[in-house]
């Protein structure tokens, strides 16, 4: 695709509604008909490169398909610490994507892991600013942890403040034809419940396979509890300490055979599963977990 063409793509994927579409997770940055049906990307802050235009190199050079872009650190901050909100900035991105033929395939909230989704008084204006983005960058798919603090299972007094700002920032998330992706501590179960209660297809599921993991629950079973049209996006990972090809918790091609069934069809992202002998290796990290999850997703296991 030309870098004109790729352009011309991400903003209309941006400006275009396609909550009708069979799977919410369905491709947005390039042409849906010509892209595999799951797509393999990396998160930029955990290469350490946050916001960094050499995220977008690393992953071309490691073979990723895209990159999820954070929006910047919060510390006490009104909003995020973001160069996005500079059109020459952004600008600068597109282009660095389209030449190294990398898809931005979502931009993520992560200072909420640490921060108080439920409490934090300008939140408003933090994800407003993420959504603008998102519509001026052509991406469909924002990342949001609750977090530590904003944990519903250690802390359910915060689900009513939860489900309202939720329910508040779906509708704007849908009038705009994009998508916030919500991770919380629930099982599948809750999960599904407190998407229901929100109510807006603006809203889903930012799958983690990590939670299931740690937590001793049937990922398998996880994922049918939710379902392909809760479920917008996956951070296909684990807690560090092995690749994922060597992880003997998850059966990766036992996954796809249960995507498969389910029906669903978009972008597995890395965050995580650094070999502990090397953990600062990002490029042998981030470059075996990709080619294994394109090995086993997008060719023969």
């Amino acid at each position: 695709m030309r870098r004109r063409d790729f352009l011309r793509t991400t903003a209309a994927a941006g400006a275009a509604t396609l909550l009708g579409a069979p799977s919410l997770a369905a491709p947005s940055l390039t042409d849906a008909a010509a892209a595999p049906r799951y797509r393999v990307g990396v998160c930029d802050w955990m290469m350490l490169k946050r916001q960094k235009l050499g995220a977008i190199g690393l992953a071309a050079e490691i073979g990723a398909d895209g990159v999820e872009v954070d929006m910047g650190s919060l510390g006490q901050r009104d909003t995020f610490e973001s160069k996005l909100g500079d059109p020459e900035a952004r600008e600068q991105f597109l282009s660095e994507a389209a030449d190294r033929g990398v898809a931005i395939c979502s931009l993520a909230m992560s200072g909420f892991y640490a921060q108080s989704f439920a409490e934090r008084p300008t939140v408003p204006r933090m994800v407003g600013d993420c959504l603008a983005t998102m519509r001026a960058m052509g991406v469909r798919v924002a990342f949001l942890p609750l977090g530590v603090q904003g944990d519903l299972v250690q802390r359910p007094e915060l689900r009513p403040a939860v489900v309202e700002r939720l329910k508040r920032f779906g509708a704007d998330a849908e009038e705009a034809g994009l998508v916030i992706g919500v991770e919380t501590a629930l099982d599948a179960a809750g999960e599904a419940e407190l998407l229901d209660e929100i109510g807006s297809p603006g809203v889903r599921s930012y799958f983690n396979f990590a939670n299931a993991l740690q937590n001793g629950r049937d990922l398998h079973a996880e994922l049918r509890v939710l379902g392909a049209e809760r479920i917008c996006q996956i951070h296909a990972t684990d807690e560090d300490g092995v690749w994922l090809e060597n992880n003997e918790r998850v059966d990766m091609p036992a996954v796809k055979d249960t995507l498969d069934q389910m029906g669903w069809s978009g972008w597995l992202v890395v965050e995580r599963s650094r070999d502990a002998s090397d953990a600062r290796n990002v490029g042998r990290n981030f470059g075996a977990n990709v080619a294994y999850l394109q090995r086993v997703f997008q060719g023969e296991a």
